[in-house]
């Protein structure tokens, strides 16, 4: 069905204009908004919000993994649906092997780099996703049932940046959750009054994912409220924006002179836990970006590794190895394994 005007626009588009601009957001016909649409609800909602918002600021893609049948066509409808809207669309298409492990990570990881890469070259302001509160609020009771600290806790952040590497150089391109304070039954009334279509992604009821129990217990245990645990993950949150400040200072001071990313040494004597903890996550992404070797979650629990190293043991982690001599921790990528 093409967009029509079925919904009084002022109140849901105005607070989604200003959701964007609390994220320091502020597309132009030159440098527009770029929209990850998935044609499911939420995605949907989104893309209408915007394109009543910023009218000819906004451009949209979806990326086809082709992991399973009628994705293609759920691209075409939200091909069909942007253009006739006026909406500039792609359809982006991931290369290369089936996934066969970790499938929905590693699907995360390859739908950011497409959509990065497309962003760039369409000089796009910042790459907008629907995840919305109850998105934050599954991930923060997964987040916790796996045990991790604060930095995890703090869930889905409102901004980020995602690194994209072009011709040997660097570019980083702003992720941006405009929706994080919406519920998801807000987004289905706007879907809902602006007759919009939209798809439903079989993966959302298959029981081998942890989101999809997360989701069923929500629904099953009234007495959790999603917009309280979204809440605790924004408290979590400004924690961790205080402890990252903290970080960041001590990266400076702790690390060896004579280091550089691909073998880091750092002086982790008289730090508590947390401290080594966060500074433990950044070695790990950094001598893995380093190497080549697949992004490294910051949010992965590494209370194993801690554990052996303050007892005095080398152990890995994503393929980093962590040895430590005295107070000083040395990460460097592992050697390979011999085969039997």
């Amino acid at each position: 069905m093409p967009p029509t005007n079925a919904v009084e626009p002022d109140a849901p588009v105005a607070r989604f204009a200003r959701d964007l601009s609390a994220l320091d957001v502020a597309p132009t016909i030159d440098r527009p908004l770029a929209l990850a649409v998935s044609g499911g609800p939420d995605s949907m909602a989104m893309l209408w919000l915007g394109w009543r918002a910023f009218p000819d600021a906004v451009i949209a893609a979806t990326v086809d993994h082709a992991l399973r049948p009628g994705s293609s066509s759920e691209a075409r409808v939200v091909a069909r649906w942007c253009a006739a809207a006026g909406i500039s669309h792609r359809t982006l298409k991931r290369r290369g092997p089936v996934f066969r492990s970790a499938i929905q990570a590693r699907a995360r990881e390859a739908r950011y780099a497409l959509l990065a890469d497309w962003a760039l070259a369409h000089d796009a302001v910042a790459i907008a996703t629907a995840h919305h509160a109850d998105d934050q609020a599954e991930t923060f009771l997964m987040r916790a049932n796996r045990g991790v600290g604060v930095a995890g806790l703090a869930g889905i952040r409102a901004r980020r940046d995602q690194i994209v590497r072009r011709e040997h150089n660097e570019c980083t391109m702003p992720i941006v959750r405009p929706l994080l304070g919406w519920r998801r039954d807000e987004l289905a009334a706007v879907v809902a009054a602006a007759q919009l279509p939209s798809v439903t992604d079989p993966s959302n009821a298959d029981d081998r994912y942890e989101r999809t129990a997360a989701r069923r217990l929500l629904a099953d245990a009234p007495f959790l409220d999603p917009a309280q645990l979204a809440r605790s993950a924004r408290h979590a949150a400004e924690t961790n924006g205080t402890l990252s400040a903290v970080e960041t200072w001590l990266w400076d001071q702790r690390r060896g002179a004579d280091t550089s990313d691909r073998d880091v040494s750092l002086d982790m004597a008289d730090l508590p836990r947390e401290l080594q903890r966060r500074l433990a996550r950044e070695a790990i992404a950094r001598v893995a970006t380093a190497h080549d070797m697949p992004t490294f979650d910051r949010a992965t629990n590494i209370e194993p590794l801690l554990d052996a190293l303050t007892a005095g043991r080398s152990a890995t982690q994503g393929g980093v190895m962590v040895t430590p001599t005295a107070e000083i921790w040395r990460f460097f990528a592992a050697p390979p394994r011999r085969s039997a």
